[in-house]
């Protein structure tokens, strides 16, 4: 069974890696905010459609379902999912697709730090090591010219996107002994559905039926699938182990990207990767929690 979890995490790293390459495609003909509408809204019609499924055929594990006691930490990971990929979208806009990917490392760092400050939670010295890793690599990839020292705005929505993900992880960790498909198709629904609200008043129409197909089930699989089998490895291997594996997520997408867009890594780019596996491993090899997800 050890076997097939750690498959089971390594697959849902390489479905989010996913992510940012497909949607950097598809924001050609997509606005940022209805590309980020459309992604939950594929992973909460896709995990509704398993849970269905589940129900159909009696193999629907008994969970403990959500609370009035846990609407606070509920409200705040629905506004929060509403805003991170809202603020990815637009940096993908603005950047490439291998700097996004990388720099989805800084949810790490995100995370760990609100822990501390927020929930105080203790960080190891391992932790703090990683964290400092991390965040210089993400300097490094910000700074679009060294010297005038000016930074990318690209660069600086998608950390502002793990961020957001960083207070999102903090939130749905108070609630993570619930019903996990329950959560995930809140959040699929709730995040998605207050992004189109959203788009919508921004102007942003509906895109062409076929160019919506695809960024709703790049939801489906990038987040919804990808969160379905990170819940069923934990389950297994424990926080710790499947975040380990879960940590090639960022680095499957960097490579990714460069293929597809046949991108030439900078010197900048090269050092950073160099930080950044460097802070992931240390992170992801932790004693104690560390957790990333979509």
């Amino acid at each position: 069974m050890k076997k097939t979890a750690i498959f089971w995490a390594i697959l849902a790293a390489a479905l989010y890696a996913l992510n940012s390459p497909v949607s950097k495609l598809l924001l050609d003909q997509i606005p940022p905010t209805m590309m980020a509408a459309l992604l939950y809204l594929g992973a909460g019609i896709g995990l509704t459609a398993v849970r269905l499924v589940q129900r159909g055929m009696g193999k629907g594990k008994k969970e403990e379902p959500l609370t009035r006691k846990d609407l606070p930490f509920t409200i705040g990971m629905v506004a929060l999912d509403i805003a991170a990929p809202i603020f990815l979208m637009i940096g993908l806009t603005m950047t490439t697709a291998a700097n996004a990917s990388l720099l989805n490392n800084f949810e790490i760092a995100a995370t760990s730090v609100i822990a501390l400050g927020i929930f105080k939670e203790t960080i190891s010295k391992r932790l703090w090591t990683a964290i400092a890793f991390v965040t210089v690599g993400s300097i490094v990839l910000s700074v679009e010219d060294m010297s005038s020292f000016s930074f990318s705005f690209g660069s600086l929505f998608v950390l502002l996107a793990c961020v957001c993900w960083g207070f999102e992880n903090n939130c749905t960790r108070m609630i993570s002994n619930k019903d996990p498909l329950e959560i995930v198709v809140i959040k699929g629904f709730g995040s998605g559905l207050g992004s189109l609200v959203i788009a919508l008043v921004l102007g942003e129409g509906l895109p062409d039926w076929g160019y919506a197909a695809c960024a709703l089930l790049l939801g489906f699989v990038a987040y919804g699938l990808s969160i379905f089998f990170y819940i069923y490895a934990q389950r297994y291997l424990g926080a710790a182990k499947t975040s380990a594996y879960y940590a090639l997520a960022p680095f499957i997408g960097t490579a990714l990207s460069l293929v597809i867009f046949r991108e030439i890594p900078t010197v900048s780019f090269v050092a950073a990767l160099a930080f950044m596996i460097a802070g992931a491993y240390l992170a992801s090899t932790d004693a104690g929690e560390c957790f990333q997800k979509a």
